[in-house]
């Protein structure tokens, strides 16, 4: 479910950002292009992302040259934001596989827990010393809340991709270019389809070696990446849709290195370290039923044992005072 909220978080504000941003130039020139915005904080994105990038563009594309030459250099920096970026997405993949790992170790642990939490007629008290056993679980065992998987790489793409948008929109030269025949200033269906399929072989290789009950919960998930991709290709130029075809192109490669490389090493380095520190049990029967229990039954052994011995020593000397009346 946090998965789901983060795709959805993420598609959400992407989707916002860049309908702000085409809806901010609604005026074309005579060349075709997009009006550059002069103003607000359009003109500081335009000025210091997509201007620059826009430069780029033109400059590898005269110096590719022919009339693919634009998209050639689409492909060329999309190639090189995701060279950069992987060695970062391959580390969180590897934290990620790791706090995976450490996760089913403490499966039993939370199923105890999640059972517990549909008992009915909890006090806020027991509600608490629940909760803080979940925190417990976690802390003890050094596992991330977020899953080891962070937003950065989304973050280093989203000026890129603005930046490539505003580059075709904004200039002349770019806004009449083609890319084996597909424009790259108007929407492409072809290439729509061609990221999304790519997406979902991503996913699907991302499935491979993953336990069937982790799978089924992760399926969902998995769905996501593709039909973002999907909606966006579609709704966006053609320039951006070659972005995200490159781009899910060197996925589908970092998947396959990730499934069959990181991972594999990620797991091996968990069973070694949990030789040497082994999951901490938090959680058990006897605890669960320990906070559950009635208040008037709420005294602890250790409680009722002093509770007795105290009962014991009043009716002692309750003894001795009888006998000294006597």
């Amino acid at each position: 479910m946090k998965k789901i909220k983060k795709y959805l978080f993420s598609a959400a504000g992407l989707a916002a950002l860049m309908v702000l941003l085409s809806g901010c130039a609604s005026q074309s020139t005579k060349s075709g292009a997009l009006k550059a915005p002069t103003s607000g904080p359009y003109h500081l994105i335009y000025q210091w992302i997509g201007l620059p990038l826009q430069h780029i563009t033109v400059n590898l594309a005269h110096a590719i040259g022919g009339t693919n030459g634009a998209g050639w250099a689409i492909v060329i920096i999309t190639l090189a934001v995701r060279v950069i970026i992987m060695p970062l997405m391959l580390n969180q993949q590897h934290k990620a596989t790791l706090q995976q790992e450490k996760m089913r170790r403490v499966q039993p642990q939370m199923a105890l827990l999640q059972e517990a939490m549909k008992t009915k007629g909890m006090t806020p008290e027991q509600q608490m010393a629940l909760s803080g056993l979940q925190r417990e679980i976690y802390s003890k065992n050094d596992i991330s809340m977020t899953g080891g998987i962070g937003c950065l790489p989304l973050l280093i793409q989203m000026p890129i991709m603005i930046g490539i948008y505003q580059a075709v929109a904004y200039s002349s030269d770019l806004a009449k270019s083609t890319f084996f025949g597909i424009s790259l200033s108007s929407k492409s269906m072809l290439l729509a389809i061609i990221a999304t399929v790519l997406a979902l072989i991503q996913s699907y290789i991302s499935l491979i070696g993953i336990p069937e009950e982790q799978k089924k919960t992760m399926q969902a998930t998995m769905l996501m990446n593709p039909i973002m991709t999907l909606f966006f290709a579609m709704s966006f130029s053609g320039a951006l849709a070659l972005y995200w075809t490159v781009g899910n192109l060197v996925m589908v490669i970092q998947q396959v290195i990730t499934t069959f490389i990181v991972q594999p090493h990620a797991k091996k380095r968990m069973e070694t370290e949990l030789k040497d520190k082994p999951i901490v049990e938090v959680v058990t029967k006897a605890k669960i039923d320990e906070i559950l229990k009635p208040a008037d039954s709420a005294a602890t052994p250790v409680a009722k044992a002093k509770i007795s011995q105290e009962h014991a020593d009043l009716r002692k000397r309750n003894q001795g005072k009888q006998k000294r009346k006597k």
